[in-house]
C-alpha cells in the first residue's frame, strides 16, 4: 500500500481552484459580485411582492397599477442625465452606491412596518416606488464606473458574464422565492427580504476600495456630454440605435404576449409560468457560454449575433397555432432562444461599450443610455396595445417581432461587426 503524498490533495485543490473564474478569486470583485447577486435576487422578490401588496392588500385596480408601474419608471426619464453628471463631477461612486442601497433599505422596509400598524395606503406605495427608482438611477450610474475600476479590460466579458449570470439565476430563483415568501408571510412581509438584500449589498460594497476614475472637470454642456459621445462614436451610435429599436418593438411584443397566449392559444396561467421559466433557463445557459462565443467569433460579431438571436426566436410566437401541445412547444422554444440571445447581447455589448467609453464620461454615458433604454419602453408598450386593438393580437405580434429583428440592421453595416478584441478600443 502506497503512502499518500502531499501532492494529491494539493493537486485536487488546485484543480478545483482552476475551475473557479479568475475574477472570483479576486477578493474585491468577489465582494462586489456577491452584493450584486444578493440585491438582484431581492429585486425579483419585490417584482412579485410589491404588485401583490397593491392588489391583495389595497385592492388596486388597473389604473392604480398603471400609476404604480409609472412611478417606478419615471425617475429614469427625469433624473438619468443629471445623475450621470453629478456622479462624474462628484466622484466617490462607491459611497453613492452604498447610500443608495441604505436609502432603498429604509424605503422598502417602511412598507411592512407601516402595514403592521394599519397605516399602509397606495400613496405610500407610489412614493416608495418613485423614491426607490430615483436611488436606483444613482446606483446604476455609479455602478458603471465602479465595475471598470474592479475589472481589467481583458476580463470585461468574464465580469459581465458573472453579473448577468446572477441576474439570469435571479429570474429563476428570485421570482420563485418571492412567490413562496408571499405564500408563507403575506405580500408586505415578503418585502423584508428585498429590504435586507440592499443592506447586504451595502455591506459588501463597504468592504471594497476600488480606485475609481478621476472626477470630471466642470464645463459647459456637461448634461449632454454623454449624448455627444454616443452620437460621435462609430461603435456606440449604431449599438444605441439598435438597442432603442429592439426595446421599442420588444415592449410592444410584451404588451400583448400574455393576452395572446391566454386568450388566443388557451394557455393556462400555470403553463404560461413554465413557458416564461424557459426564458430564464435560456438566460442562465447564455450567460455561461457567451465567453466561449466571444473567444470563437470575436466581440463585435457576438454583439451582432446577440441583436439577431434575442428577437428572432420570438417569431415563433405568432406562428403558434393549432393543437395546444404544438403551440406550447413553439412558445417554449421562443422563450428559451430569446433568453439565450439576450444574455449574448447584454454581455457582449456591455463589454464593448465599457471598453469604448472614456473614464471621465462613464456615469454621463450610463445616464444617457438609461434614458434611451427606459424612455422608449412605455412608448413601445403603448404602440403594442394600440396595434393589438386595431389589427388584432397576432398581427401586432408579427409587426413587433419583425421590427425587433430589423434592429440588427443598425449594426450590420457598422464597424461593430469588425471588432475582434477589446484591446485599443478606449475612446472608440
Amino acid at each position: 500500500m502506497t503512502a499518500p503524498t502531499a501532492a494529491g490533495p494539493a493537486a485536487g485543490r488546485g484543480g478545483v481552484r482552476s475551475r473557479i473564474p479568475e475574477l472570483l478569486r479576486d477578493r474585491p470583485f468577489r465582494g462586489y459580485w456577491s452584493g450584486q447577486t444578493v440585491s438582484l435576487f431581492g429585486d425579483q422578490v419585490s417584482m412579485v411582492a410589491l404588485p401583490l401588496v397593491a392588489v391583495l392588500m389595497l385592492h388596486a385596480g388597473a389604473a392604480e397599477m398603471g400609476r404604480l408601474t409609472a412611478a417606478g419608471l419615471l425617475p429614469s426619464l427625469l433624473f438619468s442625465l443629471h445623475a450621470g453628471v453629478w456622479a462624474d463631477r462628484r466622484g466617490h461612486r462607491r459611497r453613492m452606491m452604498i447610500a443608495a442601497d441604505l436609502g432603498r433599505f429604509l424605503l422598502v422596509g417602511s412598507i411592512p412596518v407601516v402595514y403592521a400598524v394599519g397605516g399602509l395606503g397606495l400613496a405610500q406605495l407610489y412614493a416608495v416606488a418613485f423614491a426607490a427608482g430615483t436611488l436606483s438611477v444613482l446606483f446604476e450610474v455609479g455602478n458603471a464606473a465602479v465595475f471598470v475600476s474592479l475589472v481589467p479590460t481583458e476580463r470585461f466579458v468574464q465580469g459581465n458574464s458573472l453579473v448577468n449570470g446572477s441576474r439570469a439565476m435571479s429570474y429563476v430563483g428570485g421570482t420563485s422565492l418571492g412567490g413562496l415568501l408571499v405564500q408563507l408571510l403575506s405580500a408586505p412581509y415578503a418585502l423584508v427580504a428585498d429590504a435586507c438584500s440592499y443592506l447586504v449589498s451595502a455591506a459588501f460594497l463597504a468592504r471594497i476600495a476600488p480606485v475609481e476614475p478621476p472626477v470630471a472637470e466642470r464645463g459647459r454642456g456637461d448634461l449632454w456630454a454623454g449624448f455627444r459621445l454616443i452620437a460621435r462614436s462609430p461603435l456606440l451610435r449604431p449599438n444605441c440605435a439598435a438597442v432603442v429599436t429592439l426595446n421599442f418593438f420588444n415592449f410592444a411584443f410584451q404588451a400583448v404576449f400574455v393576452l395572446y397566449a391566454t386568450t388566443a392559444l388557451g394557455i393556462s396561467p400555470g403553463l404560461l409560468g413554465l413557458v416564461l421559466g424557459a426564458g430564464a433557463v435560456g438566460s442562465v445557459i447564455g450567460s455561461v457560454v457567451t465567453g466561449r462565443i466571444v473567444r470563437r467569433i470575436g466581440i463585435g460579431p457576438a454583439v451582432v449575433l446577440g441583436f439577431a438571436a434575442f428577437p428572432a426566436p420570438l417569431l415563433l410566437v405568432p406562428l403558434a397555432s393549432g393543437p395546444r401541445s404544438a403551440a406550447l412547444v413553439l412558445l417554449f422554444l421562443a422563450e428559451f432562444g430569446s433568453g439565450f440571445g439576450v444574455m449574448v447581447l447584454d454581455i457582449a455589448s456591455g463589454s464593448m461599450n465599457a471598453a469604448v467609453i472614456p473614464h471621465e464620461l462613464r456615469s454621463r454615458v450610463a445616464g444617457a443610455t438609461r434614458l434611451f433604454n427606459y424612455g422608449i419602453r412605455p412608448l413601445g408598450a403603448l404602440a403594442g396595445g394600440w396595434l393589438g386593438s386595431v389589427l388584432g393580437l397576432r398581427d401586432a405580434l408579427w409587426i413587433a417581432t419583425a421590427g425587433a429583428v430589423l434592429g440588427v440592421l443598425w449594426v450590420l453595416p457598422s464597424p461593430v461587426r469588425r471588432v475582434r478584441t477589446l484591446d485599443g478600443l478606449a475612446g472608440g
